[in-house]
């Protein structure tokens, strides 16, 4: 019986070493962190206002792994990278400030028992948008076809020639369009309207040229009150084809050119 005790107390140690070792193994594969073996991707045009989109790639290490993203900006050379302040979502809109410039993105594979990065190969060097010319001055000119919502028209420059009206001859009104992110916008078409109507003649629609200016041959009428110190507004109204006059990325700006007496 004796015998039977110690042979049984020795199986069921025996069994506890077993289960201990299993445990022990088990625990050492759970401590397996994150690893990449094939790098991120980026799919998408490398272009101003196109989106950009991360695979992770492939990683080993046990589940359930999360993922987070971090995009950055490099040199022309890929290199250099940089953060891109708040871009940490699985896919990056395209920044004009990115033009010129290549991007990158950052994953961070993380576990229960640790984490690690790899990086993507950077972009091609980002273009400007669709139908861009460079033009005097290192700026590039758009079609105003590829402006699209969230970017609008803007009218950011007004020059009259004369500045000041002391008569009531015809004048000269060069308005310069652009879109929100700075681009000269070509084929815009440009509207000059007087306040009160009347004050000037109503001139046709005019398109604006490769840097974005269009001008306008603007006749006075007898209406005009020439004095010392007044002022006439004029309403400039700049869209694209196939827009509604009151929305889509349609512009509108009240300027004023001087008058004085004769």
């Amino acid at each position: 019986m004796r015998k039977l005790q110690l042979l049984a107390a020795a199986v069921a140690a025996s069994a506890l070493t077993a289960l201990a070792a299993v445990a022990g193994l088990a625990q050492a594969e759970a401590l397996v962190v994150p690893a990449n073996t094939t790098p991120p991707t980026i799919s998408g045009t490398a272009r101003d206002g196109d989106t950009l989109t991360v695979e992770e790639g492939t990683w080993t290490g046990d589940d359930p792994k999360t993922f987070t993203y971090q995009w950055q900006r490099c040199d022309v050379n890929g290199l250099n990278c940089a953060d891109v302040a708040g871009a940490t979502g699985v896919t990056y809109a395209v920044q004009t400030s990115d033009v010129g410039n290549r991007q990158r993105v950052r994953v961070t594979a993380t576990n229960t028992t640790g984490s690690a990065t790899a990086n993507s190969q950077p972009t091609a060097q980002v273009t400007p948008p669709e139908g861009a010319t460079l033009v005097s001055g290192g700026r590039y000119s758009i079609p105003a076809t590829s402006v699209r919502l969230p970017h609008r028209l803007v009218v950011s420059g007004v020059e009259f020639a004369p500045g000041i009206l002391r008569s009531r001859q015809a004048f000269t009104g060069r308005f310069r369009i652009t879109d929100t992110r700075g681009y000269y916008v070509r084929d815009a078409i440009v509207l000059v309207t007087g306040v009160p109507l009347g004050w000037i003649l109503a001139p046709q629609e005019v398109r604006t040229n490769v840097d974005g200016l269009a001008t306008l041959q603007l006749q006075p009428t007898t209406r005009l009150r020439l004095v010392r110190g007044g002022s006439m507004v004029m309403f400039i109204r700049a869209r694209k084809d196939g827009d509604s006059i009151l929305a889509g990325v349609s512009s509108r700006r009240l300027v004023r050119v001087r008058t004085a007496t004769p």
